[in-house]
């Protein structure tokens, strides 16, 4: 870990709020995603709407990327994480009132994702600038083990719940995890001035955007960041449909694939072989989701989504380089634009996938998805190898 340790992370100042933060907004956001799809899925029978409900919020991403993002460097990173926190509990608390149409539902769902857009760049920003340049990939790497158990949990917790209450207390249950993240990050954290100066705007986040874009390098790892994945949680999305009973089983498998991708690409693999390493996890991200195509019982389709959930840990190789190819100044900015990308494109794959389960299957869908996926991969490595090419020859060009 190139001297680092994961005890010496929780010795850094800062890391440990941040951390537990982390911890009780992604138990929040897993109990309620499980319970506001089956909610969703017991009122209109729609894998379609149940879908859309889980991954909702992501797709408002692309909105905010659009107008907001420049505020991940332009704001105090305690006050700007507190709010978020408590409007994401306020949120989660009006879902669960007893009544709510289902067009209310998406419209909160909608809000839910517009406060997203701006968490990802800020809390990553901090995490960036808390830790040392070769502290950031294994404290990111703890992040994500993290999710991962936190995942694993909260699908466990609240599939069990769920089956024995409604889903409304247990939206209200995660109401609560949300207010705590508020309180951890407004008592943990110091306060610090914000990385870039100016006021955000929307002018401010545009000009930002292209910046960053206007990198080929970083198109491509965009790119690799987005889409890929995306694909395959449109398959995840269709786990309520695909077994209603066994829905939060299935997804504490795939968060424990990915804890073990996350725990031996960040910890285990020495940095040489690393970089190698983005194109076969994302080839295993996708491929166990094509044999969906049989239709396998709970025990295999839960080993398929624990195999596929550990080339997750792809995303850790590809954030190492975008912040090598990123000015520091920006690298809030980028990491949410990287956030707000993926998860846009995770909502985008959750309402195909659900549309294509609608017209065909569960298993049919998730398994065009997963062929999706790896027909992506493959485009994007063959466009970067031609890249790798063609800057070799014009460094021998010049040299000779």
């Amino acid at each position: 870990m190139t001297g680092h340790t994961y005890r010496r992370l929780f010795r850094t100042p800062e890391f440990t709020p941040l951390f537990l933060s982390a911890a009780a907004q992604t138990a929040a956001g897993t109990v309620s995603g499980l319970a506001l799809g089956t909610l969703v899925y017991r009122a209109t029978d729609s894998p379609l709407l149940s879908a859309v409900s889980m991954f909702g919020p992501s797709l408002a991403q692309v909105l905010g990327a659009t107008f907001f993002l420049s505020g991940a460097d332009r704001l105090s990173p305690r006050s700007a994480l507190t709010g978020l926190s408590l409007a994401f509990a306020a949120a989660t608390a009006v879902l669960a009132l007893p009544g709510l149409p289902v067009w209310g539902v998406f419209a909160v769902v909608l809000l839910q994702g517009l406060v997203a857009s701006l968490g990802g760049g800020v809390r990553w920003g901090l995490l960036n600038e808390i830790l040392t340049k070769d502290g950031y990939l294994p404290g990111r790497s703890l992040f994500n083990m993290l999710s991962g158990l936190m995942q694993i949990i909260g699908f466990a917790t609240g599939g069990a719940l769920v089956s024995v209450f409604s889903p409304r207390p247990v939206l209200l249950l995660a109401a609560l995890l949300h207010t705590t993240a508020a309180v951890v990050t407004r008592l943990g954290l110091t306060v610090r001035p914000p990385r870039a100066s100016g006021r955000p705007s929307v002018a401010a986040t545009r000009r930002t955007n292209a910046a960053l874009w206007s990198s080929r390098p970083r198109r491509l790892t965009y790119l690799g960041l987005w889409l890929p994945n995306g694909l395959v949680v449109g398959c995840e999305a269709l786990f309520v449909s695909y077994d209603p009973d066994a829905a939060g089983t299935l997804f504490a498998c795939g968060a424990l694939g990915m804890l073990v991708g996350d725990v031996t690409v960040g910890r285990l693999v020495p940095p040489a072989l690393r970089t190698r390493l983005a194109t076969p996890l994302l080839l295993l991200l996708a491929t166990p989701y094509a044999f969906f195509a049989l239709r396998p019982a709970l025990p295999l389709a839960a080993a398929c989504a624990a195999l596929a959930s550990v080339g997750f840990g792809a995303s850790l190789v590809q954030q190492e380089r975008l912040m090598a190819l990123t000015p520091p100044e920006l690298s809030g900015h980028a990491l949410g634009l990287h956030s707000a990308g993926m998860l846009t494109m995770q909502g985008v794959s959750a309402a195909l996938a659900g549309a294509l389960a609608q017209l065909t299957s569960p298993a049919t869908a998730m398994t065009v998805m997963a062929l999706a996926s790896i027909a992506v991969t493959l485009t994007l490595k063959v466009a970067g190898r031609a890249d790798a090419e063609r800057e070799a020859n014009d460094f021998g060009g010049v040299r000779g």
